[in-house]
């Protein structure tokens, strides 16, 4: 595996500490710009060991209702896939060793241009791209285009995708395979330990790449269980459903939102790095 650039560099050290990686996940501009631009700057600190953000869209049909609620809270508060970019600029003015990942759907890379998109995504700092609705067959869309600019391109494998599928899925990706452990949407359910453990099992026989579990991390306790098997945990709907109690009637963040989330995933990072022992 590559040593080169901000994600393969944290796998690597994480791999020597024996530990898997926290993987957080939060929607830019939710709840407003401001607010979203302090909580990813506080993430590294809680314990994140890489900070996926939500490019927010109106369709976000891979997304549970967690997530589709937060898209629909930076829509409202103004955010767009600009200002995606200039909260990735924010956090990098304090950070320039986290990874940054940013996920979500094609067509707002479609309407801002891709050329213009890598190029101004590369300057902000963005390390990896999850696009949910491109799949290997579309890779001259986006894929490549991101590999040649220097910016991973991070495939889903899901527990449909068998071994004849899967040399197509990771023919491409780089940085890490993102495993999504469930059927279906964000935030609606958890498999087992023991699926997760052969279905990590099964992909490292196919690649060298870290493997990251996704999808049904909701607390501490899952999160490290996540992290005995795996090279990483994502939690996002919990994060995301954390933030969302500390905002008010109007839909405003309440004076403990920052902390109690940062404090949340303090706990998260707790459960993944004790989880070896």
């Amino acid at each position: 595996m590559s040593t080169e650039g901000r994600i393969p560099r944290r796998f690597a050290a994480l791999k020597a500490e024996g530990r898997a990686a926290l993987v957080t996940f939060l929607t830019a501009g939710d709840p407003d710009a401001a607010t979203s631009l302090a909580l990813l700057r506080g993430l590294p600190a809680a314990g994140a060991d890489l900070i996926e953000i939500g490019m927010p869209f109106t369709d976000p049909m891979a997304d549970g209702p967690a997530i589709q609620a937060a898209s629909l809270r930076a829509l409202a508060a103004g955010m767009s896939l600009a200002g995606t970019l200039e909260l990735v600029r924010g956090f990098r003015a304090g950070d320039d060793a986290t990874p940054v990942i940013l996920m979500g759907y094609y067509n707002p890379i479609y309407r801002y241009g891709v050329a213009r998109f890598l190029t101004d995504a590369k300057a902000a700092g963005v390390d990896g791209l999850i696009v949910v609705d491109l799949p290997p067959e579309e890779d001259e869309e986006l894929c490549l285009p991101a590999l040649a600019a220097g910016i991973s391109f991070i495939r889903l494998a899901t527990p449909t995708t068998d071994d004849a599928r899967l040399p197509a899925v990771l023919r491409h990706t780089s940085g890490f395979v993102y495993y999504v452990s469930i059927t279906g949407i964000t935030g609606t359910g958890a498999a087992s330990d023991q699926a997760i453990s052969e279905a990590v099992t099964r992909l490292r026989r196919h690649t060298d790449l870290p493997v990251a579990v996704g999808f049904g991390i909701t607390s501490p306790e899952r999160a490290a269980a996540v992290a005995k098997v795996a090279d990483a945990a994502v939690v996002g709907s919990a994060i995301v459903s954390r933030l969302a109690k500390g905002l008010n009637a109007e839909g405003k963040a309440t004076a403990g939102l920052i902390e109690d989330v940062h404090h949340f995933v303090r706990a998260l990072a707790a459960g993944v790095r004790g989880a070896r022992g």
